[in-house]
């Protein structure tokens, strides 16, 4: 049995599912974009390689390992893109939430089965239907569930809008005891520089009581102002509407002191370091370009 534990970002790291890009298929049609970003690369003729999202991926798998870290894979699928387990599951505490994602991605969640059957089945919940939950929306820091959210009245018109305010309340629910604070995001069909398309993509902890932020992702300044107040202007790192693009919150925290970036994150990286981390730079800058990066390809089973 898999003993789940997850009570925020930045714990020692002891058990992952890591996505793979192992028989991904043809690149998308336009049509088929889930994102903007995606949408850009595929009309652009730049979308990203098998082969070269395969190496990045392992070269994550090799960092994961290093930290002595349990690293599990889905199951292949032919012809299926599998690299953003965040989307589909998530664990809160000794609970994993199986997302409610986009229906053509159910097969993900099948993909992952071997690894959900060795939880007690106690532990694994499933949302009703008109719950819309992905992990990307789902931040922990101890006491807290940070969610991001679209509340605007077109949510059913947004396919980058992928948890809705009864995802929030569904958590709400399910942790009664924790103070779940939701993040209106700023949404875009076609601009990926205005999509935050989970709050990962504009906010993530790290270390003990810092953090990566992009103030522009949010709809209400209040919102970004809460995260201010609670973790304080000086401990902030703030990225610029490029960086947002680039995915530099989408960090992946493998320790308190350690976090995997991408190797371009150059601003990043040296405040990282200059504030006592020790990171490990990868390339990603590929992966990046369907608009997830390290966060969303992790699903967090056990952390210390």
């Amino acid at each position: 049995m898999l003993e789940l534990n997850i009570k925020n970002e930045t714990s020692g790291l002891r058990a992952v599912v890591l996505g793979t890009a192992l028989l991904n298929g043809p690149t998308p049609t336009a049509i088929e974009a889930y994102d903007p970003k995606s949408l850009e690369h595929i009309l652009e003729g730049t979308y990203p390689l098998e082969q070269d999202m395969v190496n990045e991926m392992e070269a994550f798998d090799k960092v994961l390992k290093k930290y002595d870290v349990t690293v599990f894979r889905p199951e292949m699928i032919e012809n299926y893109n599998q690299i953003f387990t965040r989307d589909i599951g998530f664990v809160i505490d000794d609970i994993f939430v199986k997302s409610n994602i986009l229906p053509e991605r159910e097969r993900e969640l099948d993909a992952i089965k071997y690894i959900i059957d060795q939880i007690d089945p106690r532990k694994v919940v499933r949302p009703p239907e008109e719950v819309h939950i992905e992990g990307g929306d789902v931040v922990l820091w101890n006491n807290y569930i940070f969610m991001g959210t679209y509340k605007g009245s077109d949510y059913k018109d947004y396919i980058t809008a992928r948890t809705n305010v009864q995802g929030v309340q569904y958590i709400k629910d399910l942790f009664p005891n924790k103070i779940v604070k939701e993040f209106d995001l700023v949404k875009s069909k076609m601009e990926a520089r205005d999509n935050a398309l989970h709050l990962d993509c504009c906010f993530q902890p790290i270390g003990k009581d810092k953090g990566i932020i992009y103030k522009s992702g949010f709809r209400e300044e209040a919102d970004y102002l809460f995260l201010v107040n609670l973790f304080g202007k000086e401990n902030l790192f703030h990225i610029t509407r490029e960086e947002m693009y680039d995915m530099n919150s989408n960090v992946f925290s493998i320790d308190t002191d350690v976090v995997v970036s991408e190797k371009n994150f150059t601003r990043l990286n040296n405040w990282l370091r200059g504030n006592g981390f020790v990171v490990e730079e990868i390339p990603y800058a590929e992966i990046a370009k369907q608009e997830g990066l390290l966060r969303c390809s992790t699903l967090p089973l056990i952390r210390e």
